[in-house]
């Protein structure tokens, strides 16, 4: 019985790729009889858009999820370790239990293959704020990263639901837990881009309702990936961890419910439909059915290894694990504040960009000082030698950037204590390094080699270190942007010039071009740095008459050190156009940080060879 479900469970992927190959072929044959066909899509849209128009409502995005999550089923219960096969049939069902959700759903509220009575000539097109590459992987990626939660959680509730004690599902949640995370990160810094090249305000984070939903569940599940190394180690934090992956689960639901007509409009919700209220309800069912569980098995969830002492690797994982759970809930109170305000007061208050940076700000930047101490401290306890040995040289890193920032003209608090907390951070991941690969140096290996030997000792550490180099390059990013960035607005005629903070640009001529979806306007601008071209930058947007909705194309020029970033949002039938043009500092150091989080990703993923569960049981 237990083989037999666990081959149905395999099964899934073959089934609801069919089922997705079938909605593809509909789009790339335009048969617009499929309503949701109709709904999405038109005879102009271009071919690279079927994808994109594939999931860009309720009904397609649905069967992406349940598809991609029974794919990521599959290969968490073919690889499942050894030591989680006796759970592993409870695992199975509450994956099963996720699964049978999104079909149902599908199934009786949400068909993507609802025929219309009769075909119409041409269908209602895409939404225009999707005509953007970015959407081809944005979107899945984010989907995938908030269901995918489920996987490190089903693990969780099977290990509850079996009744072992032990800690035998720490290494599956462990390895999806981090994965999940990785393609959660990577969503986000995509939808950022996203937002960042066609929404046309010059930032990349909004606090939108829907942006927050994507990264209420992040922050719960980068601390319980930071929190199981402990449990693994230590034995430590085993309650604490289920109840954070619980919380990860409960925001990912709750993300999806927000993406599927969520009470407080975005930007980002391409999907809204009286369904949010059908994801809520679940949401609701899971929380109570996984915090039942967790009640009932609690007395049996003590852990074996008690805190030693407050300075210590242990003590900075908890505090670091608590201050995610504040910036989670900070964000989940700006959220629901405007239906709180709107049922107590009648009026409908939003929780904006001050808000967050005056409560969030704070928080983050604590987070990043932990990361650059956390590494530093030993297991257990420190002596006053150990810390003196592992803190001398970040601090004084720290303070060598401190002086070189007041040189090149950073005289504000908050921007220097910043800029000296991120090189802390930086500083103590690079003294881990150095120090290891001296010390394999005087074992007569190369420096390179060395390295390298040192990096695949201990991959969880140095890969999550890795990772740690990304979440600094984001901050450096954020830091930048936030304080140093300039914004002048100008109306120009062809061939007139304007000046901004040493550049030159020079507005040579405007060209529209109509086509049967929509009608694009680009201006052609020249950017010098006194008598050198810097770049030729096209600018302009798309207007959609069908959608009375207009696509911002920005004209954006990148270096290491700043974006030149402009708009053309107004061409007027005299010549003139309107000009808003952003200097945004070290932007391009958060894009960086993808690579960077995928590359410590795949090092502390890295798998040492082990039989499969199938290999076990035949």
């Amino acid at each position: 019985m237990i083989l037999s479900a666990r081959y149905a469970a395999l099964s899934l992927p073959l089934v609801l790729g069919i089922a997705t190959l079938c909605l593809v072929l509909s789009f790339v044959t335009n048969d617009f009889h499929i309503k949701y066909v109709a709904d999405h899509s038109n005879l102009a849209m271009e071919p690279w858009l079927t994808w994109v128009a594939f999931y860009a409502g309720n009904e397609g995005s649905l069967l992406f999820i349940a598809n991609i999550y029974s794919v990521l089923a599959l290969f968490a219960l073919w690889r499942a370790p050894v030591e989680s096969q006796f759970s592993l049939p409870y695992t199975t069902a509450v994956m099963m239990l996720v699964v049978l959700f999104f079909t149902s759903v599908m199934a009786t509220l949400a068909n993507p293959f609802e025929v219309l009575p009769f075909a119409p000539e041409d269908g209602e097109g895409i939404n225009p704020l999707l005509t953007h590459p970015g959407m081809i992987i944005h979107p899945p990626m984010l989907m995938t990263g908030l269901v995918g939660v489920a996987i490190p959680f089903s693990f969780a509730m099977g290990h509850l639901l079996s009744g072992e004690m032990e800690d035998q599902w720490i290494e599956a949640a462990r390895t999806w837990g981090l994965i999940i995370w990785a393609i959660l990160s990577i969503g986000l810094l995509l939808g950022a881009w996203w937002a960042y090249t066609i929404l046309g305000w010059g930032g990349y984070w909004a606090w939108d309702p829907v942006e927050n939903a994507g990264l209420l569940p992040w922050l719960p599940l980068t601390a319980f990936v930071h929190s199981i190394m402990v449990q693994r180690r230590r034995g430590m934090f085993r309650m604490w961890n289920i109840v954070l992956i619980i919380l990860a689960w409960g925001g990912a639901m709750y993300g999806m419910f927000m993406n599927r007509g969520g009470p407080v409009p975005s930007v980002h919700s391409f999907g809204q439909s009286s369904l949010g209220w059908v994801f809520l309800a679940f949401l609701a069912g899971m929380l109570v059915f996984a915090l039942t569980l967790f009640f009932i098995r609690y007395p049996r969830l003590k852990s074996r290894g008690l805190l030693e002492s407050a300075v210590s690797r242990e003590s900075a994982f908890l505090l670091n694990n608590l201050l995610f759970l504040f910036i989670a809930m900070v964000v989940l109170w700006g959220m629901v504040y405007p239906l709180v305000s709107q049922m107590i007061r009648g009026v409908t208050v939003t929780v904006g960009r001050p808000f967050y940076d005056l409560t969030a700000g704070p928080l983050f930047l604590a987070l990043v000082f932990l990361m650059g101490v956390g590494p530093l401290l030993p297991w257990r306890q420190a002596s006053i030698i150990t810390l003196r040995r592992n803190f001398t040289v970040p601090i004084l890193c720290s303070v060598i950037v401190a002086i070189c920032a007041l040189l090149v003209g950073v005289r504000s608090l908050l921007p220097l204590l910043s800029f000296t907390i991120c090189s802390l951070a930086a500083a103590s991941v690079w003294s881990e390094w150095v120090k290891g690969t001296l010390v394999r140096r005087r074992r007569n290996e190369n420096f390179l080699l060395g390295f390298v030997r040192l990096i695949l000792s201990n991959r969880p550490r140095y890969g999550g270190y890795i990772a740690h180099l990304g979440v600094v390059l984001i901050a450096f990013a954020v830091i930048g942007s936030s304080f140093y960035g300039f914004q002048k607005d100008v109306v120009l005629f062809p061939g007139q010039r304007a000046s901004i903070e040493g550049y030159t640009l020079e507005y040579l001529s405007s060209e529209s071009e109509v086509f049967s979806d929509r009608i694009e306007h680009r201006a052609k601008v020249v950017v010098r740095d006194g008598s050198q071209i810097v770049t030729t930058l096209s600018p302009g947007y798309a207007f959609y008459p069908d959608f009375s909705m207009a696509a911002t194309r920005a004209g954006i020029h990148s270096t290491l050190i700043r974006d030149i970033y402009i708009i053309a949002n107004e061409f007027s039938e005299d010549g003139s156009a309107v000009f808003r043009i952003y200097l945004n500092p070290l932007i391009i150091w958060m894009w960086l940080a993808g690579p960077l989080f995928i590359l410590g990703t795949l090092i502390g993923l890295w798998p040492e060879k082990r039989p499969s569960s199938l290999e076990q049981i035949s």
